[in-house]
């Protein structure tokens, strides 16, 4: 059995990645990373002159002399031969490093067979929940112009910037970034240091959440895992964790 992994276009792998996109359902963390000139490689995975799926390292931005697996997908009737696959794109683009969402299940084995020194870098939520949190005297302020944020929406790129005020102060900042894949956007937020523990990180939370929809987008977040006032800030505006970024070392052959 012939099975090889080519260089190959960003291009050329779009219909497989979509295919992806569709069997993950869900907030996809690196998916812009191909549209950034000059930060991936993509090869095709072949067996006997077949398209069976493709592999994808970052090597720019923070990846830069870090060449990282961060895609691989196989289509159905070829995930019987996944290792045989795997181990081709491994010899070919000499990855030496994984970052993997979990809930990418193909991947997430590889991870869990090849690599080495596993970390969890960070928790990703899923919105699952409506909350109905008080303002407690605050109002949320869009800093950014709605035609801005929704043309960075389209352009998948960039997004808008909001802050809550109380009483003339700034307890809170906050965004929903759109460097994701559709629809998803990703919201963050920072309390101001004298206004914390007092509901408005929740609420400032909620508010960009419904905003959000508004755009005609879904919102989800990310938090690193030794975040726990994150975590639980998250948790009381109603996202749930569902994934973890993975990260681990590919030993060298």
């Amino acid at each position: 059995m012939q099975v090889q992994a080519k260089l190959t276009s960003s291009q050329i792998i779009l219909p497989l990645r979509t295919r992806q996109r569709l069997e993950m359902n869900c907030q996809i963390v690196h998916d812009s990373i191909h549209r950034r000139e000059g930060w991936t490689l993509s090869y095709l995975l072949e067996i006997e002159g077949a398209t069976a799926g493709f592999g994808s390292i970052a090597i720019g931005g923070p990846w830069k002399d870090k060449p990282t697996v961060f895609e691989f997908y196989v289509a159905p009737p070829y995930r019987g031969q996944a290792f045989d696959l795997f181990e081709a794109f491994l010899a070919a683009s000499e990855a030496r490093y994984f970052e993997v969402q979990s809930n990418d299940t193909l991947l997430a084995v590889m991870l869990h067979a090849y690599g080495r020194e596993l970390a969890s870098e960070k928790i990703v939520f899923a919105d699952e929940v409506t909350t109905a949190l008080p303002a407690n005297g605050a109002v949320l302020r869009a800093v950014t112009p709605e035609v801005e944020t929704r043309a960075a929406l389209e352009r998948r790129q960039g997004g808008g910037e909001w802050t809550l005020e109380l009483a003339g102060a700034t307890v809170a900042t906050g965004g929903i970034l759109f460097h994701y894949n559709r629809p998803y956007g990703d919201i963050y937020m920072e309390v101001a240091e004298p206004f914390r523990r007092r509901g408005f990180g929740s609420y400032i939370v909620q508010e960009l959440k419904r905003a959000c929809y508004e755009l005609g987008a879904v919102p989800a977040a990310r938090c690193n895992p030794a975040n726990i006032a994150s975590r639980q800030t998250l948790q009381k505006a109603g996202f749930v964790p569902f994934a973890h970024i993975l990260n681990a070392v590919i030993p060298a052959p």
